[in-house]
């Protein structure tokens, strides 16, 4: 009897369906019950319950890669060493300037020390290089003039033109005795990580790294879209760059896609700020657990820049080892503090709704609220989940500009030409939320001048969104516009 059972094609079928139903209703109640015990915002949450419910097997692979924000068991063992480190550093800095009680957006500057947890300096000197190949140019020039030391990091470091003349001018740096390291994101250069480049920077004695590599098959390494986005260079501990270039040539990086000429900016900086700069990318050299085994590197050791210029800067870093949202809290403080206008510069803008409400109060309150993005984005989901935006901010004032000359790249904030936010951050979940970014605030009315004029610039490439005319898009785009804007909160 049993044999004949067992035999039975329809047993074994209904075994193997009540087995799989079974590991359905087990996956999606892990994935809920998980969801509901972390704390998500209740749009991602909900997000996220509704994929697993409807694709259980879907929806648990994507939340145990990307659902939360681990760091990795060893790199978090890590951080709290370099943390004691960090607070040690920080306990009496001769750089960090007491606040005038005059100043004006005090309450602004003492929150972006609290969540950077880094002072703000005076004696700054800061240049806005707005034209991508000017930047790349400068900063090869001082690498090529690098004495003691060379420390940069980068999303995305690619192949070609300026990526390998860069590459070249640090080989030779480091064989010149030049102590030279180098820090890329696994994913964002996984087609440089793949290249000869790397061999060949360690055969010429450049300590090299890669941030946060992926292990899709080993749980607890760390999440797979969880990536260093920060680009930061030091040169000889004295002149520092940071904004928004990737290590990439933009006469044809991404030149397949149709969206244009890559645009964007850097600041350079000397003076006390690079102290900072310097604090953070030694931070981020420390966390990576390709070590494993050893101590996490010294970080208390890094050099006082002296002061070079009057520009009043704080350097805030944000991610999953930082207070949480950082970046995000910051943006909307300075946009509170707006009285006549603000710039918004973005190339990704999918931001959650407490942004939205300030961005509109702003506006409702008689506040010019400038938002510049690019028309033709290098990713059409981003494209389409940001235009559901927009019929909200115009109604509320908002004057949207979609930029029409290329890929705009740039992040960057000014507000009643007081002071600017510039950096590497988007106006979007992931860099808000999840990746490892930086923004400067910077009181400095030449910078912000300098800052405002280039964001006008884009402008003046730019087309106004017509209201009348945007509401008279068509159902399918709507459409299009719902499905990834319900999307949006996942990433």
């Amino acid at each position: 009897m049993f044999a004949d059972l067992f035999a039975d094609k329809a047993f074994w079928v209904a075994v193997f369906g009540a087995g799989a139903l079974a590991l359905q209703v087990f996956l999606g109640l892990s994935v809920v019950l998980r969801v509901i015990m972390t704390r998500h915002p209740p749009g991602s949450a909900f997000a996220w319950i509704m994929l697993t419910v409807a694709l259980p097997y879907v929806g648990f692979i994507l939340y145990v890669l990307i659902g939360e924000r681990p760091i990795g068991r060893w790199r978090a063992y890590k951080l709290k060493h370099i943390l004691n480190q960090w607070e040690k550093m920080h306990a009496d800095d001769p750089q960090a300037k007491r606040l005038p009680s005059s100043m004006r957006h005090k309450g602004l500057v003492e929150l972006a020390q609290k969540l950077g947890d880094l002072p703000m300096t005076t004696g700054s000197k800061l240049e806005l290089i707005g034209d991508s190949q000017q930047a790349l140019e400068r900063m090869l020039e001082d690498v090529r003039n690098a004495k003691k030391s060379i420390s940069m990091e980068f999303y995305i470091w690619s192949l070609g033109g300026y990526c390998d003349r860069m590459a070249t001018a640090v080989i030779e740096a480091a064989k010149r005795g030049v102590v030279c390291r180098i820090l890329v994101d696994d994913v964002g250069s996984h087609e440089f990580l793949r290249s000869a480049w790397p061999s060949r920077m360690l055969e010429a004695g450049v300590h090299f790294n890669r941030a946060l590599p992926v292990h899709f098959f080993a749980l607890g390494k760390g999440r797979a879209d969880l990536r260093l986005h920060r680009k930061t260079v030091i040169i000889d501990d004295a002149v520092g760059y940071t904004g928004s270039l990737n290590m990439i040539d933009p006469e044809f990086f991404n030149i397949s896609e149709g969206v244009g000429e890559w645009i964007d900016a850097m600041v350079r900086v000397e003076g006390t700020a690079v102290t900072s700069l310097n604090q953070v990318f030694f931070f981020d050299w420390a966390l990576q657990p390709d070590d494993e085994g050893h101590p996490a590197r010294e970080i208390t050791q890094v050099p006082r820049t002296p002061a070079a210029g009057s520009a009043f800067v704080t350097v805030v870093p944000s991610g999953p080892t930082t207070v949480d949202d950082a970046n995000k809290r910051l943006i909307i403080e300075a946009i509170n503090c707006a009285r006549s206008h603000v710039l918004l510069t973005t190339p990704y803008f999918v931001p959650d709704e407490s942004l939205v409400i300030a961005i509109q109060n702003a506006a409702l309150r008689g506040v010019e609220v400038r938002l510049c993005v690019p028309k033709k984005c290098d990713s059409k989901f981003v494209s389409w989940a940001s235009r559901r935006y927009f019929s909200d901010l115009m109604s509320c004032g908002v004057k949207i500009l979609n930029f029409a000359d290329g890929v705009l790249h740039t992040k960057a904030i000014t507000v009643d030409d007081d002071f600017a936010l510039f950096g590497t951050v988007n106006l979007d979940n992931r860099s808000l939320h999840l990746n490892f970014e930086m923004m400067l605030l910077v009181f400095d009315r030449e910078f912000v001048h300098d800052l405002s004029l280039l964001q006008r610039s884009y402008e003046r490439r730019s087309s106004q969104l017509n209201a009348r005319f945007w509401h008279q898009r068509s159902r399918w785009q709507r459409f299009l516009e719902g499905l990834c804007y319900l999307g949006s909160p996942l990433l």
